[in-house]
């Protein structure tokens, strides 16, 4: 955003209380000019522009062409005429006779918003050129004889260079929520007019003001280039401090302005709106009536003396308002422009409003202290639940995926069905991970807002430019338009102004998934306030975003934006392009993540995709990539591409960047650029991060809890991706369980858990009702993870809406006293080197002995006997008795969708079948070897390779009736995507009539 340069033209004292000014950058009063002689110059031409282009060209075209519309009605005949020159110059008049009717139209629109003077000009369709044209000409001719008031917001729209780019962008806020809605818009080609505006900025009052003597006014300033006048800047030159924003807003809030509106948002101000100031603001803008009265003009001073006439109704007295700092600065604070809260309606986490638990009267939300800084886990990930929930969510699948991959390998040979156990920093980031996460929030963001674009389609609505969006902390989800747009679609509601819409969290739980296009990729979580979270739409942004700060601190800022962009559960698909990433972060998404090596690569891509995106939608008829995510075009998905520059651009390449990003946001195109400085050219939003972790935009009213993600921490999760990469080689003995059970019969534990079925325990005593539940949840999760549970990660999985240490303390004793202690005085449950929670060996679950049992005949003792290879096999399939946990209680076990035991447990009942029937086979039986394929595909219906086994099996019965049944259940199962190729060329392969079948029965 260009800087400021102009000066106060009538200052005659300074501003009070010197304070050291924001990092944004301030704007000073415009220079007043008045009208010269070139003005009038330029007005009489526009005026016979004007007139010759609306009267004296239809006067033209019916003299020498005539009527454009037909004397009759026209006949089949026409179609038959031979085309002459004539036809063709009777063709062309027609075309100018519908250039000028839009023209005129324009005409008509442009000068219908500059007298009314409210709100912005409306766009004629498909007449970007020619509404400019009449746009200025209307401007230059009224700008004349027309007074400050007169001069609305409606001409400040001059200049925009195309229609369908006029993007709405940001104004300086105050606190929160209502920071987006003002618009900033580009007026570089009216500058004298706008400041001939300026120039009359005086006020008239009544005297009153008891303590600092008459009452003051200021008059809004209008835009200068891209920049708009705010209440923070004001309270910043004319009160010493921009947080007295809040004493100038309540003088004025919902006080009547010359335009008919009134304040309502700190953030929603407009040029030629009028102020009143505290007594104590001093400054070169401000007039103390009466006795500067007469340096304005008398339509200003009538206007101020209505405006003043309003105080009393709607503030008291403005005088005795004003006059105490102290006392307008705590009417203020009952103003803060968050989103309308609702009561929570139970104790909510301070990490994350994740979904609710079962209540046991005992717990209750941890505070920050206990739930960011006990047990040394990394601040950083345990308050961002977004970021969190997307790398779990990730890591989650990169995991599966590893499995699939190793399952595709011979038996024997394979890598393993399980992922690495990360140790040091790796495990303490996947703890913080799992602590952290709030998978519902993602899940009810995503739900959210793809059910609104499917109910805007449904009314054949767009989208509306959304600048953030704030998850509050009871769970509601308000969205900070760019403008207003209308009522929304139920059950959306407005929320406090026309610029917020808010779903409340109990309708966003009644939301299906919708098949639509994901509308808003873009958001990313920044950081929180009050305790809601802020997520900003980088697409959305009308040019360049900055971050300024150390090179330390704005690395963490730009690793976690990347991060929860390459990972988050409310996107399809998008780009991430990295400039001057130290680190690689290409593993967290390689579909999504491309490193660059410097500006000039940079430059080459995002020109060449600028001018293909800018084409696309011109060729699609789209206004902007919103167009293309909604109704009948939302195939095309319209993916942002989001570029995070960490590098300083030199001067050269920072003007370049800004000329790139001017039509950026139309083309889903965001930018997110790394500064020392605070004068980026075509900056819109600036911000900085500062070495406590907050995150300030003074201009845009923002202070938060930055949302980080520090370089140990950082190259933690790449580590955690990195290990579970399927394409990584072994890293250890193939297919090596965790924990091994002794098998034989010395080996009997003294605790035995029953979970691949219905939950059993043996050997325990039933606890007490009241804590029976909790008790058999905490040590089914301490026997999947026989390498340790972190104490936080065990209380986040039974309370995910948060406990306190006390209660979950009780509950480990609790849990010691239950598991009791081996003969020899060992606790069976107790605490490794590092904290966590660990089982002693006596306690046993039959996942870890089907685990051992498959080990052993695979890779142990039945590798050299094949008598004992098939007994345990045999034992091992006996144990599968149904999915894991089959009948745990509704709303427990939540934690195991971040476990990947779902994949695991049927590719391990798999690989036992396969190897038992193997077995079989070599024999000849192949009634047995069919009995253990059946037996697994009950628990691992889905396993291709089970299917191809048990077809091999059957063919070896010799039974073809058997064998075309088989072939007739499997192409009935496969659905209407039929059967996969290597299926069908196995049929081929053992039953080639098996296509006869599939016909006749078609």
């Amino acid at each position: 955003m260009p800087r400021r340069r102009t000066t106060s033209s009538s200052s005659s004292t300074g501003s009070t209380g010197s304070s050291p000014a924001p990092r944004n950058r301030t704007p000073q009063p415009v220079r007043v000019r008045r009208r010269s002689f070139g003005d009038f110059v330029k007005a009489f031409l526009a005026f016979a522009v004007l007139l010759v282009l609306v009267v004296g060209v239809p006067l033209a075209l019916a003299v020498t062409a005539g009527w454009p519309l037909p004397d009759g009605m026209p006949g089949l005949d026409w179609l038959q005429r031979e085309i002459t020159v004539s036809t063709f110059l009777h063709i062309l008049t027609v075309v100018v006779w519908f250039a000028w009717a839009q023209f005129t139209a324009c005409v008509l629109v442009e000068v219908k918003a500059a007298l009314s003077g409210v709100g912005v000009p409306g766009r004629v369709p498909g007449s970007g050129p020619s509404q400019l044209l009449a746009r200025q000409l209307v401007a230059a001719l009224l700008l004349v004889g027309a007074t400050a008031a007169s001069l609305t917001p409606g001409l400040s729209q001059l200049g925009q260079s195309l229609e369908g780019n006029q993007q709405p962008s940001v104004a300086a806020a105050q606190q929160t929520p209502g920071l987006f809605a003002q618009q900033q818009e580009q007026a570089a080609s009216t500058a004298n007019a706008l400041a001939e505006q300026a120039g009359q900025a005086a006020a008239r009052a009544d005297s009153g003001s008891a303590a600092h003597g008459d009452t003051k006014y200021y008059r809004i300033q209008p835009p200068e280039g891209r920049h708009h006048d705010s209440l923070w800047e004001i309270a910043d030159r004319h009160l010493g401090d921009g947080r007295r924003y809040k004493e100038i807003f309540e003088l004025n809030k919902d006080r009547v302005q010359p335009d008919g509106s009134k304040l309502s948002e700190a953030s929603l101000i407009r040029p030629g709106w009028i102020m009143e100031m505290p007594g104590d603001a001093r400054g070169g803008e401000l007039v103390e009536l009466p006795d500067e009265a007469p340096s304005v003009s008398e339509q200003v001073q009538q206007q101020i003396s209505d405006y003043a006439q309003t105080g009393d109704q709607a503030q008291g007295s403005g005088g005795s308002g004003a006059g105490s700092g102290g006392g307008a600065q705590g009417a203020g604070d009952a103003q803060v422009s968050l989103p309308e809260q609702r009561p929570a309606p139970g104790p909510a986490n301070p990490v994350t409003p994740a979904a609710p638990a079962p209540s046991t009267g005992q717990e209750h939300a941890a505070t920050p202290a206990e739930a960011g800084r006990s047990f040394g886990l990394p601040e950083a990930l345990l308050a961002a639940p977004l970021l969190a929930a997307g790398l779990l969510g990730a890591l989650g699948r990169r995991r599966r995926q590893a499995l699939w991959q190793s399952a595709l390998g011979s038996v024997g040979g394979r890598r393993g069905m399980e992922p690495p156990t990360p140790t040091g920093d790796a495990q303490d980031a996947q703890d913080a991970l799992l602590v952290g996460a709030d998978p519902e929030g993602v899940r009810l963001l995503d739900r959210s807002l793809r059910g609104l674009a499917a109910a805007l389609a449904a009314e054949s609505r767009p989208l509306p430019v959304v600048y953030a969006a704030w998850m509050s902390s009871n769970g509601d989800l308000h969205l900070q338009l760019a403008q207003p747009a209308g009522k929304p679609p139920t059950p959306w509601q407005l929320g406090q102004d026309q610029t917020f819409w808010m779903l409340a969290r109990a309708d966003a739980e009644g939301y299906e998934d919708a098949d639509t296009a994901a509308p808003y990729p873009g958001l990313v979580s920044l950081g929180t306030m009050d305790d809601s979270r802020l997520l900003l739409n980088l697409e959305a942004v009308p040019g360049l975003v900055s971050l300024s700060g150390t090179e330390a601190d704005r690395a963490a800022v730009f690793a976690s934006v990347a991060a929860e962009l390459a990972t988050n559960g409310w996107s399809d698909r998008m780009t991430i392009t990295l400039v001057g990433f130290g680190d690689d972060l290409t593993p967290l998404a390689p579909n999504r993540i491309r490193h660059l090596d410097g500006f000039e690569d940079l430059f080459e891509t995002m020109s060449a995709e600028t001018r293909q995106r800018r084409g696309a939608l011109g060729a699609a008829g789209h206004d902007s990539v919103l167009t293309g995510r909604t109704g009948p075009a939302q195939h095309t998905r319209w993916a942002p591409h989001l570029v995070l520059l960490a590098a300083q651009p030199s001067d050269e390449d920072a003007l370049r960047l800004a000329e790139l990003a001017a039509d950026a946001s139309r083309l889903g195109i965001g930018y997110l650029v790394g500064t020392e400085g605070t004068d980026l050219p075509g900056a819109a939003w600036e911000m900085e991060i500062t070495g406590e972790g907050r995150l300030l935009a003074p201009l845009l009213g923002l202070e938060l809890e930055a949302q980080l993600l520090p370089a140990a921490q950082q190259r933690a999760v790449v580590e955690l991706f990195t290990d579970a990469d399927p394409g990584r080689g072994p890293g250890g003995p193939a297919n090596t369980p965790p924990f091994l059970v002794d098998v034989s019969e010395q080996g009997r534990p003294a605790v035995y858990a029953r979970l691949v079925g219905s939950y059993e325990i043996i050997g325990l005593d039933a606890p007490d009702g009241d804590r029976s539940a909790q008790l058999h949840e905490a040590l089914a999760l301490l026997l999947l993870h026989r390498e340790g549970v972190h104490p936080r990660v065990l209380a986040s999985a039974l309370w995910p809406r948060g406990a306190t240490e006390d209660v979950r303390d009780a509950l480990l004793e609790r849990l010691r006293a239950w598991l009791g202690t081996d003969p020899d005085g060992t606790p069976r449950l107790g605490t490794d080197a590092g904290g966590r929670l660990t089982l002693a060996k006596s306690v046993v679950s039959d996942l870890d002995v089907l685990r051992s049992l498959y080990y052993e005949a695979t890779q142990g003792r039945g590798v050299d006997s094949r008598q004992v290879r098939g007994r345990l096999l045999t034992d091992a399939l006996v144990l599968v008795r149904g999915p894991l946990l089959a009948d745990r209680p509704e709303g427990r076990y939540r934690w195991l969708t971040h476990e990947i035991i779902d994949a695991q447990l049927p590719l391990l009942v798999a690989d036992t079948g396969l190897a038992l029937s193997e077995f079989h086979l070599e024999r000849n039986r192949a009634e047995k070897a069919i009995e253990a394929l059946n037996a697994a595909l009950r628990t691992a219906p889905a396993d291709e390779r089970l299917w191809h086994e048990l077809l091999r099996a059957t063919h070896a019965t010799d039974d073809t009736g058997r064998l075309h049944a088989l072939a007739a259940d499997l192409i009935g199962r496969s659905g209407a995507r039929g059967l996969p190729p290597r299926t069908e060329a196995l049929l081929d392969e053992l039953l080639p009539t098996w296509r006869d079948g599939v016909a006749a029965a078609g």
